[in-house]
């Protein structure tokens, strides 16, 4: 019997492809793929770079020697991640979770869609005939049936359009309790908004490859993470300081819609990636469209090979060694002279397309706010990693890099080779982050560029 089969095995393979490809070796047929540019990214040409401070270590770090480095071709946000932007990301969150408890009370109270009220917002019913069969096989092998929740009917915000008393309760449950609240307004309560952020750990499973009873999924973890910014950093990061309006404002006003958010860990900074990714992937997938590769932060080489812009041994992106151009104007937010943080003409931080890009159309590298990096802090980290796409991504290691200095830091901190740190669960006034996504393909080189 087992013959039979194989026989039927070798004549199938031969009868299905042989009319098709005349026995030459000719790959497996798929469209073509076309590189993509991402909605606000520049493309930065992979090559090579001095990385490190090639002028005197004043402070006497020591933690940045030279060293050449060559990193591949990669995406990168010409801005900063903006309030508003990373807004889309909150409110998306939230509006997850909100049809989330509006479907589950419409569960529990036997409502279905057929139902007005909250029965609108109940799970979507699919009847087995509408089934595919890779769904009836999940159900009948697992008992996995996928409930989908209903997106098509939009979330009712006013308390006086509120569509019924079960509708009432869910929402009032996600608010402040009133006596939590002041000034007649209602806050969300912002803790029960959480991002189910997955990860896997290749360096750690690459190790173990091919150990016995070692699974995939040992190095898969999944962990929720709260994604509203925290705004009190205004009032905690400068003691008596009086920074009320920025903690009151700054993230929810739409005045400050286009500077960067702050107040974020780097674990929410990855969890805003991660989302980033669903978020075009999912679009992808409606379009019947490949998917694209993830958006992630940078390393520490990718960021300083992007900052400088292309120019070899600079102080600054835009060349240096001054702050200031030839008509006497600072050149990025800092703090320039000892407590005169208005001198620059920005007292906190500036738009995130303030002030002149680099040579790689990248704004505001240095100042702003300090930017969280994919990579771990070791002061020796330059003299053992490699030269070709460095990275040091230490799970142990809190201490994560930031990198381009900020609005409140001198100007040792701008330097593009500067190197500091801040722990992986603080957030900062000063702190903020831009993604790359990696570039799919190895044409395009700034030494390809220049040949």
């Amino acid at each position: 019997m087992k013959k039979t089969i194989l026989l039927i095995i070798v004549l199938a393979f031969f009868t299905s492809c042989g009319s098709k490809d005349k026995g030459e070796l000719i790959g497996v047929k798929a469209k073509k793929w076309h590189p993509e540019k991402p909605f606000g990214m520049t493309l930065i040409p992979g090559g090579a770079f001095i990385m490190g401070k090639s002028d005197d270590d004043l402070v006497g770090l020591q933690d940045a020697p030279t060293k050449t480095v060559t990193v591949r071709s990669f995406y990168m946000d010409e801005t900063e991640i903006s309030n508003s932007e990373y807004r889309q990301f909150v409110h998306w969150v939230r509006d997850s979770v909100l049809r989330y408890k509006l479907a589950e009370m419409a569960d529990l109270e036997g409502k279905t869609s057929e139902d007005e009220g909250i029965g609108e917002y109940a799970y979507l019913s699919i009847e087995e005939d509408d089934m595919t069969p890779y769904e009836k096989y999940m159900i009948d092998t697992y008992g996995d049936e996928q409930r989908k929740l209903n997106r098509d009917v939009d979330l009712v915000f006013e308390t006086e359009d509120y569509p019924d008393e079960l509708y009432s309760e869910v929402f009032d449950n996600m608010y402040l309790p009133k006596e939590e609240s002041y000034n007649g307004q209602r806050t969300w309560d912002w803790s029960q908004f959480e991002f189910e952020y997955t990860y896997m750990d290749t360096q750690e499973a690459a190790k173990y490859k091919g150990v016995p009873g070692v699974k995939r999924s040992d190095f898969i973890y999944t962990e929720p993470v709260p994604i509203y910014p925290d705004t009190t950093v205004w009032i905690r990061d400068f003691e008596y300081s009086y920074n009320e309006p920025m903690h009151n404002d700054y993230f929810s006003h739409q005045a400050y819609g286009n500077y960067p958010v702050v107040g974020i860990t780097w674990k929410q900074a990855k969890a805003f990636c991660q989302w980033r990714t669903l978020l075009k992937n999912t679009y992808k997938k409606e379009k019947g469209q490949q998917y694209v590769n993830a958006f992630r932060l940078p390393s520490e080489a990718e960021w300083e090979y992007a900052a400088r812009g292309g120019l070899e041994g600079a102080t600054f992106p835009w060349g240096g060694p001054y702050t200031k151009n030839d008509r006497g104007c600072f050149m990025a937010n800092f703090k320039p002279l000892r407590g005169n943080y208005a001198a620059d003409q920005a007292l906190y931080t500036v738009e995130v397309d303030a002030y002149e890009p680099n040579d790689y159309n990248l704004y505001n590298m240095a100042g702003n706010v300090s930017e969280w990096i994919m990579s771990s802090y070791d002061s020796g980290s330059y003299e053992y990693s490699t030269s070709f796409n460095p990275i040091v991504d230490d799970v142990e290691n809190q201490r994560k890099v930031v990198r381009g200095g900020s609005w409140k830091d001198v100007a040792y901190f701008l330097q593009v080779s500067s190197r500091d740190y801040e722990y992986a669960d603080s957030a900062r006034s000063y702190i903020g982050f831009r993604t790359v996504q990696d570039y799919m393909g190895t044409d395009i080189t700034a030494n390809a560029a220049t040949n």
